[in-house]
């Protein structure tokens, strides 16, 4: 039997090493995707009241995220090569989008178990989220309501601001930033308008209440005047 060559040795220890990363890049494909997955529907479920089941969804992203993470340690290239990122971000965004509708203090990175720049960017997607959110309530007449999540949707946006480090640091968070300012002044702009038609909808039942009101008595409003 022929002796390999030391760099046949080297090149076969090399590929097996490759095979273990290769094996290792699929799972965290696949898991990527299954929580990625199961974070959508959490949101799905909190955009429709179901919060119980988008806690559900929740736990079992976090469980999956927790084990991949773990699994990594030893590939911190497959960890850092972006997808497992995307992943803790969109996980991210659904803990924080459940945490502010359920009325929760905002978890903490280390609660979620994600790295800082993928929870800044959930936190932005997070608050565009609140738009969807802020819509509904406008349109159950819940003007107060909707005015507490544009005011929500403004904080996330005034601490994400301050922000000013490269994107190869922040994971993009400029770009992330400025497109929920974009979201946030269209809920502005709604919310804006919704409050002012209601105050002109409140003075013109003002107005037919105190018209009926001496309608009912019998006088007109030239009358009371002339009174």
């Amino acid at each position: 039997m022929a002796t390999a060559s030391p760099a046949g040795r080297i090149a076969e220890e090399i590929v097996r090493r490759f095979e273990g990363l290769s094996s290792m890049r699929d799972r965290a494909l696949g898991e990527g995707r299954q929580i990625t997955r199961l974070a959508a529907n959490s949101v799905r479920a909190t955009h429709r009241g179901e919060l119980d089941e988008a806690e559900r969804l929740l736990a079992e992203a976090h469980e999956r995220m927790t084990t991949l993470a773990n699994e990594l340690a030893p590939y911190p290239s497959i960890y850092w090569a972006g997808y497992v990122q995307d992943a803790m971000k969109e996980a991210a965004e659904a803990a924080m989008t459940l945490a502010i509708v359920a009325d929760r203090p905002l978890p903490e990175p280390a609660e979620l178990g994600v790295e800082d720049a993928a929870y800044l960017n959930a936190m932005a997607e997070a608050a565009s989220e609140l738009r969807r959110q802020a819509l509904d309530r406008l349109r159950q007449n819940d003007l107060p309501r909707a005015e507490y999540l544009l005011g929500a949707m403004d904080d996330i946006y005034a601490a994400l601001v301050t922000v000013d480090f490269p994107d190869a640091i922040t994971g993009g968070l400029r770009r992330t930033t400025d497109a929920l300012r974009a979201v946030l002044e269209r809920t502005r702009g709604d919310v804006t308008m919704a409050a002012t038609q209601g105050r002109v909808e409140r003075a013109l039942r003002e107005t037919l209440g105190a018209d009926l009101s001496l309608s009912d008595r019998g006088l007109s409003s030239d009358d009371e005047d002339e009174r």
